[in-house]
Formats: C-alpha cells, structure tokens, sequence
C-alpha cells in the first residue's frame, strides 16, 4: 500500500486521488495496472481493460464464496466485497467453501490498512529525483513481474501464453506506448488461455 501510493504520486497523480483510488478499488494489481496504463500512454479504455482482466481471477473466487453469503439481493452484494485473494484464502474450510465470517473479518482489517498505507506513501512521498534514485519507479513493472513468476511456478500449461504475451508487449513497446501494448499483450494471453482450455 504505501509503494503504490509512493509510486502513483511519483507518475504524477495527486495524492488524494490516489488514497481514494484505493477506498474506493480497493485491488492493488487493478490499481498497478490502472496507473501503469496511464503513465504508458494507454488512456482510459486501456487502462480499464487492464484493471479488467487482472480482476477477472475474482470470478472464481466470488462463484465459490457466494454459498456462504447471506440475506437478500442488497445484503449478499454488500458481502461480496468482502471476496479479495487473502480474505477468500483465509476464510478457506476443508469441504471446499468458505467461512463468511472470516472472510468478512479478513476484509475489514485489510481495508483500512491498505487505505492508509496508501495515504502514508502518497502524502510522505520522496521527491521525483530520489524516486528515481532510490528506484521506486520501477515498481509498477516490479510488481507485474512477481505476478507473472507466481503463475509461472504453479502453472506449467501456461508457461507458453506468458512467452507469447512477453514477446507481444516487448515487440510492440518499439512502436506504440506501453500501456497499448500491455493491453494488446493481455488481450492476446487471455485469447490464447481460452484456446488452451478448449
């Protein structure tokens, strides 16, 4: 939380916009990749595309989580909120789904925790000459980066659509700017992942 907010007020964001980024998205790989977007030149449809197929792993996670939500229609999406990658993997029980009370407990912990760590980095940030000294610039690539290994350890299969993607987004980068060529790269992966599991 306080990379990000470090990091979005070094790519020229103001700060409260950056601290209500976070209450309000509340998804640090969809704020990366939002920022990223901007800064690379991919504008606003690139940039919600990005944040679009980078949140598309909760899909799985709320379909499992939804057995264990209660109340109406108003109640259980309220409680769908709570569905973030620890507080799901916290609130895990051995028959398969998930205890809603730890999954709602998790989420109101990590809320504000991220929201002012947010806060802490975007308002006690360095100047833009030590961000660049200090190397806190390459922290949005940085942070794709352990994203890409983490599923490069685990998932053998999809080795092949991380090389295609790779190779799209580094070919493109010398002809268009860098967040067109992450969502070109992204948009190719998710096409190829398709296929694979046809």
């Amino acid at each position: 939380a306080v990379s990000f907010g470090v990091a979005a007020v070094a790519q020229g964001w103001p700060a409260w916009l950056v601290v209500l980024m976070s209450a309000i998205v509340f998804a640090g790989g969809a704020q990366f990749a939002i920022v990223l977007a901007f800064s690379g030149g991919g504008g606003v449809v690139g940039a919600i595309s990005a944040a679009t197929l980078i949140n598309l792993r909760f899909v799985p996670l709320a379909i499992n989580a939804a057995r264990s939500l209660r109340g109406g229609r108003w109640q259980r999406s309220l409680e769908s909120q709570a569905v973030l990658d620890a507080s799901w993997a916290t609130a895990r029980l051995p028959d398969g789904t998930v205890s809603r009370e730890k999954m709602i407990a998790a989420t109101l912990v990590q809320w504000p925790a991220w929201v002012g760590g947010t806060a802490i980095g975007a308002y006690l940030s360095p100047s833009s000459a030590l961000v660049k000294q200090w190397g806190l610039d390459s922290l949005f690539p940085a942070m794709f980066l352990i994203f890409v290994l983490d599923i490069w350890r685990v998932s053998p299969r999809q080795r092949p659509v991380i090389l295609l993607a790779a190779g799209i987004a580094g070919v493109m980068c010398w002809f268009v700017p860098p967040g067109v060529a992450l969502l070109c790269s992204g948009v190719a992966g998710l096409l190829a992942l398709r296929r694979q599991e046809a």
